[in-house]
C-alpha cells in the first residue's frame, strides 16, 4: 500500500511538472531571434548532502546529462563576428571536440550538479573547455593548474592548498567550488553581468573595472563587447559563448553529442588519514592510472598527512572501497622502515632517498628539531609497492599524455656509458633540445643506463601517437621589464643554469619581449 501511495503521488508531481525536454534555442549566425533561455527548475530531485558529492544520483525524468545542462543556460542571446569566429573555428576541428567531450565525461555530471544547485548560468559548467580542454593536469605559462587553471595567488585566496604532497588547484571536487564561488563573487562585482564575470576571471576583476571606469570617462558603452581588453580575453568569452552554442545545436551543426550519462561517475570517500594511492587503487580494484585521473591534486605517493582526508572513487567501486577501507588496519595504510642513520646523513637526505618530507619524519619519530645522529633509528613513511608502479602514476598525476605526430623515422635508443644529451644528439643528427623534447625530458636530466630514449631520424616517414612522460610540461615565457634569469628561476621553480641550457643563452642580461623556453615540473609550480 506504502508503494502504491509513493508511486502514485510522484505520477501527480509529474504530471503537474512542465518540462522541455528539447535543446534551448540559442543566438545563431544569421540573426533570427532567438527564445529566450529559461532556468532549469522543474526536473523532480532528490539532492544530496552537501559534504558527500555525488553518493546519492539525481531522480530525473528520463532526461540526459546534456538536456540538463542545456535547459540552465542563462547567458542573453548575442550574435556577432567574435563568437562566429569561435564557432567557425571550433567547426574546423571536429576531433577537438570530440576530444573534449570524451575529456568532460568524468566530471561534467558533478560541476552540472552544482551549477544546479547554486542556480548560476549552465554555460559556466563548459568554462573548463576554454580552460584546459577537460584535462585536470593542465598548466599554462602563467603558472595556472586543473580543469579551472587557478593562478597560485587565486588559489591560495579560495581556499586551495598547495604544498609538496598536494595541489588543490587540481583537485576536481574543492577546485569546482572554489570556481564557481570565484565566479560568483565576480558577477556581484558586475552587477550580475555574466560576461563581465568571465571577463574578470580571465583577465582579473581590477583590470575589468579600470577598462569600465575608462569608457565611462569617454561616454561609451560599458558592457563586455564594447570593452577594451586584452585579446586572451576578448577571445575569452566568445570561446564560451561559441561552444555553448554549439553544443546545444548540435544537429545543426552537425556534431555528434558524447553519451555521457545523467548518473554520478564517482563518490567522494572520507578516508580519515594518509594513505597510499597505490594501496587506494588496489582497495578500489582500479588501476593507479584510474584514480589519479579522479584524484589528480597529490604529487605523490600518497594522500596529504594533513588532509584533505578523501577521494573520488568510481560510482561503481566506491562502497565497496569503503567497506575494505574500514577494516583495513592502520599498519596497512602506509610502508614503514627502519632506517639506521649513517654519519654525515641530514634529515633531508633521507627525506629525499624515501621520497618523503623532513617534517614527516620528525613527526613520526616525535623529533623537536633537525638534529640525528649517526648509529640511532628512525621509523620512515615510504611507498608500500615497487618503484616502477609509482613511476608510471607519476606520469599520470604530472600532466597529461602528449600525443604529437612528427616527422622521419621512429628509433628506439639505450642509454650507454658514457652517453649524454649531446653525444646521442650528435650521434643522430638532431638537437639536443629535440632530444629531450621527444623524450619529456629537459636537457639538463640525468640519463640512466638501459635508459630507452625515442628518435626521429630524417629519414622521409610519417609516424605519430609519440607518448612522452607526464613529468614536464614546456611553455614559452615573455620577458618583462625588471626581469632576470635569477628572478626567472624562482618564479619557476627551475635553476638558472637550466634556463641557460634551455635557451643557449650566452649573455647575462634579458631584454623585455624576448621569449624563453622553460621546462617546468607541474607538481612543484
Amino acid at each position: 500500500m506504502l508503494k502504491f501511495l509513493l508511486f502514485a503521488s510522484l505520477s501527480v508531481l509529474l504530471s503537474c511538472s512542465s518540462i522541455n525536454l528539447t535543446p534551448p534555442k540559442v543566438a545563431e549566425p544569421n540573426g533570427n531571434k532567438p527564445v529566450p533561455l529559461k532556468q532549469h527548475s522543474e526536473s523532480v530531485a532528490l539532492t544530496a548532502e552537501p559534504n558527500i558529492a555525488q553518493t546519492e544520483p539525481q531522480l530525473t525524468v528520463k532526461e540526459t546529462l546534456w538536456q540538463r545542462l542545456f535547459a540552465l543556460y542563462q547567458f542573453p542571446a548575442v550574435d556577432n563576428e567574435r563568437i562566429q569566429a569561435q564557432i567557425n573555428w571550433y567547426l574546423k576541428h571536429p576531433s577537438y571536440l570530440a576530444r573534449v567531450q570524451k575529456n568532460a565525461e568524468p566530471y561534467l555530471y558533478f560541476i552540472v550538479n552544482e551549477i544546479e544547485q547554486r542556480q548560476i548560468p549552465g554555460e559556466l559548467a563548459l568554462l573548463p573547455v576554454v580552460e584546459s580542454s577537460f584535462k585536470p593536469f593542465a598548466y599554462s605559462h602563467g603558472r595556472a593548474a586543473g580543469l579551472w587553471q587557478f593562478i597560485p595567488s587565486t588559489g591560495r585566496a579560495f581556499g586551495l592548498q598547495q604544498t609538496w604532497w598536494y595541489d588543490g588547484r587540481r583537485d576536481v571536487y574543492r577546485s569546482t567550488h572554489a570556481a564557481l564561488s570565484y565566479l560568483t563573487k565576480l558577477s556581484k562585482r558586475f552587477d550580475n553581468d555574466w560576461l563581465l564575470a568571465l571577463a574578470g576571471y580571465n583577465a582579473g576583476g581590477g583590470t575589468v573595472s579600470s577598462a569600465i571606469r575608462r569608457n565611462k570617462r569617454l561616454d561609451k558603452n560599458h558592457d563586455f563587447w564594447a570593452l577594451k581588453l586584452r585579446k586572451e580575453t576578448e577571445n575569452y568569452v566568445p570561446k564560451l559563448i561559441a561552444i555553448a552554442t554549439i553544443l546545444a545545436n548540435a544537429d545543426k551543426y552537425n556534431v555528434e553529442l558524447r553519451d555521457i550519462p545523467n548518473s554520478p561517475f564517482f563518490s567522494r570517500v572520507d578516508i580519515t588519514k594518509q594513505l597510499d594511492l597505490a594501496r587506494a587503487a588496489e582497495l578500489a580494484e582500479i588501476s593507479i592510472e584510474q584514480l589519479y585521473q579522479l584524484n589528480p591534486a597529490f604529487n605523490q605517493w600518497a594522500t596529504s598527512p594533513n588532509g584533505p582526508h578523501f577521494l573520488l572513487i568510481p560510482q561503481q567501486q566506491a562502497e565497496a572501497f569503503s567497506l575494505k577501507l574500514a577494516t583495513l588496519a592502520d599498519s596497512q595504510r602506509l610502508k614503514w622502515i627502519r632506517h639506521e642513520v649513517k654519519a654525515g646523513e641530514t634529515l633531508g637526505h633521507i627525506s629525499r632517498r624515501y621520497h618523503t618530507t623532513s617534517q614527516q619524519i620528525m613527526l613520526a619519530n616525535k623529533l623537536r628539531n633537525n638534529t640525528i645522529r649517526a648509529g640511532k633509528h628512525l621509523l620512515i613513511p615510504t611507498a608500500s609497492y615497487n618503484n616502477t608502479l609509482y613511476s608510471s602514476s607519476e606520469g599520470m598525476r604530472k600532466k597529461s599524455i602528449i600525443n604529437r605526430s612528427q616527422r622521419g623515422h621512429k628509433l628506439e635508443y639505450f642509454v650507454q656509458a658514457g652517453d649524454s644529451f649531446w653525444s646521442i644528439a650528435k650521434q643522430h643528427k638532431v638537437t639536443v633540445r629535440q632530444l629531450a623534447k621527444w623524450n619529456a625530458m629537459a636537457p639538463g636530466d640525468t640519463l640512466a643506463l638501459r635508459q630507452k630514449l625515442i628518435i626521429w631520424s630524417k629519414q622521409a616517414s610519417s609516424q605519430s601517437l609519440l607518448t612522452a612522460s607526464h613529468k614536464n610540461q614546456t611553455i614559452r615565457y615573455t620577458v618583462r621589464n625588471g626581469d632576470s634569469l635569477y628572478l626567472i628561476s624562482k618564479k619557476f621553480k627551475v635553476s638558472v643554469r637550466d634556463l641557460r641550457q634551455w635557451n643557449l643563452l650566452q649573455k647575462k642580461y634579458l631584454k623585455p619581449g624576448q621569449t624563453l623556453k622553460i621546462v617546468v615540473d607541474v607538481t612543484r609550480s
